[in-house]
């Protein structure tokens, strides 16, 4: 597939900082309806949107860690980890994030592994998939090493906490979540084909 003209920007990953309308989607890599939905817009959205109706609609990705999956955290921080490397490769490594995290990391196959341990497949998955060097990405998850402090995260923490901060003062708790020009839209569902959606975005003109 084509991508969009795409801009990375600081609070998340938008396919244009410019057009009329913007779609922010709050999607955990862990849940099954943020992968129903990122399949959407990315396959099918995205495409028909920048075709029909360019420069007017934005689709922002929002990181939405869920904290009862421990692992959320780790592979959010790989995904912002590559947009920081290469902002061209975040949708692609997203989408095949998604399409692997069942077999890969959800609950029953990362409960013993060490968060070290998953960095590191992480890495290796973010070079296999979209060719982002491993050392590279793991430069920027390793933990930060600060004199004087024995908690100082990595190079990634802080754009995940402006993450949390956005979807705390949003009082948004599930994903996927939707906000169209700011505002929560729950009418949007992860199950909508892409007539639903040209529907949508077309009465929004």
């Amino acid at each position: 597939m084509a991508l969009p003209t795409s801009t990375a920007i600081l609070a998340g990953y938008s396919t244009s900082v410019s057009a009329t309308n913007k779609i922010e989607a709050f999607l955990d890599y862990t849940c099954p309806f943020s992968k129903r939905f990122f399949d959407r817009v990315y396959n099918d959205v995205i495409p028909w949107a920048d075709q029909e109706h360019p420069g007017k609609f934005a689709f922002q990705f929002r990181h939405q860690v869920q904290p009862w999956h421990p692992q959320s955290t780790l592979l959010h921080e790989a995904a912002i980890a590559v947009q920081q490397i290469d902002p061209s490769k975040f949708l692609p490594f997203s989408s095949k994030l998604f399409a692997v995290v069942a077999d890969r990391w959800f609950d029953n196959l990362a409960y013993e592994k060490s968060r070290s341990e998953i960095y590191g497949e992480l890495a290796t998955f973010a070079e296999e998939s979209v060719g982002i060097p491993r050392e590279q990405v793991l430069s920027l998850l390793r933990r930060k090493i600060v004199e004087g402090s024995k908690n100082t995260g990595n190079e990634v923490t802080n754009v995940l906490k402006l993450h949390v901060r956005i979807s705390r003062q949003n009082a948004i708790h599930v994903s996927p979540t939707v906000l169209f020009n700011g505002l929560i839209d729950n009418n949007v569902s992860s199950g909508w084909d892409l007539e639903q959606w040209k529907a949508y975005l077309t009465d929004r003109l």
